[in-house]
């Protein structure tokens, strides 16, 4: 038997008040907990992913160290968006189990958590040097119609670009599309409006990778 603690994270008030991202996150965890496993405890934290004063997780660390737990969580991404961050936490001496990645290696969650970070820096940097750019032109950037779709097809492609390390290999191993979009929500990736991935949204991208050789 295994013992659980388990630990959710929504970003904001009304996320935990109206219980659409702690349902997700609430069966995830009970899919994955087998029969004769236990659920000792449950803490729940409201901030942003990009804060890392966590009262409840250091709560539930503690939780778990006490009573010879794992730290249960469903996601990857429901736990931090820094490498360093998950590091310090691995550095407790506490199993970390993520739900949606029952069989990762403490090693696969830092290249899944630093793949994440890396994309979500370059597509922040690159957004950046093109809206300076843009300026410098001197481009009034929300009144005209055409420029607002070249940024947007700019960002489009910007996007695509910062997904290329992480999608080619698996293309090039021969995987399908839907099945590059369930390993893409299992390690945490959103697509630009923050949602989960679908086979299509992977299409787009590799139509841009792969300049219309996708079939």
């Amino acid at each position: 038997m295994t013992r659980y603690v388990a630990y959710f994270r929504v970003s904001t008030e009304k996320q935990g008040k109206s219980g659409l991202g702690l349902a997700a996150q609430h069966t995830l965890i009970e899919r994955f907990v087998s029969d004769g496993d236990e659920v000792i405890a449950e803490y729940v934290e409201v901030q942003s992913g990009k804060n890392d004063e966590r009262i409840q997780l250091w709560k539930a660390i503690h939780h778990a160290k006490r009573s010879d737990a794992k730290l249960l969580i469903a996601k990857l991404d429901r736990f931090s968006r820094k490498v360093s961050f998950i590091a310090s936490i691995m550095e407790q001496g506490i199993g970390l189990v993520v739900a949606e990645m029952p069989h990762a290696t403490d090693f696969q969650l830092h290249i899944f958590a630093a793949l994440a970070q890396e994309e979500r820096r370059l597509i922040s940097e690159r957004t950046r040097n093109a809206l300076a750019e843009a300026k410098k032109r001197g481009v009034q950037l929300g009144k005209n119609g055409k420029v607002l779709a070249e940024q947007n097809r700019r960002t489009a492609n910007e996007r695509a670009e910062a997904f290329r390390p992480v999608i080619t290999p698996m293309k090039e191993a021969g995987l399908s599309i839907s099945e590059i979009a369930r390993r893409l929500n299992m390690a945490g990736f959103s697509t630009a409006n923050g949602k989960g991935f679908h086979p299509q949204q992977v299409k787009n991208i590799l139509r841009y990778l792969y300049r219309g050789k996708v079939g």
